[in-house]
């Protein structure tokens, strides 16, 4: 559930990045296409928010050359210019959406929620296994029936788990899907949200360590 944003206006870009942030996504925030374009070759992205004119000219041209050479990722495009023309040019030029200016940052995350949902690399709504269960659409997490207050980082690594369960999954995935560039691979920021995410879930903890590996979401409890 990693985001790019490209939105020229700073303060704007910073508002967006935080109520995306605050919604569970990691976000890399550029001001300009030249530096997404670069981003787009170095990170899986589940969505992109384009801001249509940025200092470099208008991003449907960008965006139309990425779409002939096969690129799929979910784009928002997000712009003041909303006339039926420009939205119709934005679509054939292979939006996935088209969000006016001014608008309501709930809006705009429920668009990214929908998109990343919709991606070519689709995900079920719903995630499940063994007694744990994660509603995407109302974004809530259930143990044995019980919900969960999770924070958002915990959130995206458990939904990161339960995409792959039974599976190793690697710290350097875990940071690669649910941080941005800002976060340091050296740290122990996921050992953190990890362990805050087992004591949220309670006894027997489903979040098994692999020593040397990373972390893996099973229905047997994990002795650690």
């Amino acid at each position: 559930m990693r985001v790019l944003l490209v939105e020229d206006e700073e303060d704007l870009r910073h508002v967006i990045e935080a109520g995306l942030r605050g919604a569970g996504y990691a976000v890399d925030a550029v001001g300009d296409w030249p530096d997404a374009d670069v981003l787009l070759d170095l990170a899986p992205y589940s969505c992109v928010v384009l801001d249509r004119m940025v200092p470099s000219g208008d991003t449907l041209d960008a965006l139309r050359e990425r779409r002939r050479r096969g690129w799929t990722t979910p784009v928002l495009c997000l712009t003041a210019m909303n006339e039926v023309p420009d939205r119709v040019d934005g679509f054939h030029a292979g939006a996935d959406d088209y969000l006016a200016k001014p608008f309501a940052m709930v809006e705009l995350v429920v668009r990214v929620g929908s998109l990343v949902r919709r991606a070519p690399e689709r995900t079920p709504v719903r995630l499940r296994h063994a007694d744990v269960e994660m509603d995407e659409a109302r974004r809530e997490v259930r143990r044995a029936g019980i919900l969960l207050s999770l924070t958002p980082k915990e959130y995206a690594v458990l939904r990161l788990l339960l995409l792959h369960p039974e599976e190793v999954v690697t710290r350097s995935a875990l940071i690669e899907h649910c941080w941005d560039e800002m976060a340091d691979p050296v740290s122990n920021v996921v050992d953190a949200v990890v362990a805050g995410l087992r004591r949220k879930l309670g006894p027997p903890s489903p979040v098994q360590t692999v020593r040397g590996h990373g972390f893996r979401f099973s229905g047997s409890a994990d002795p650690v």
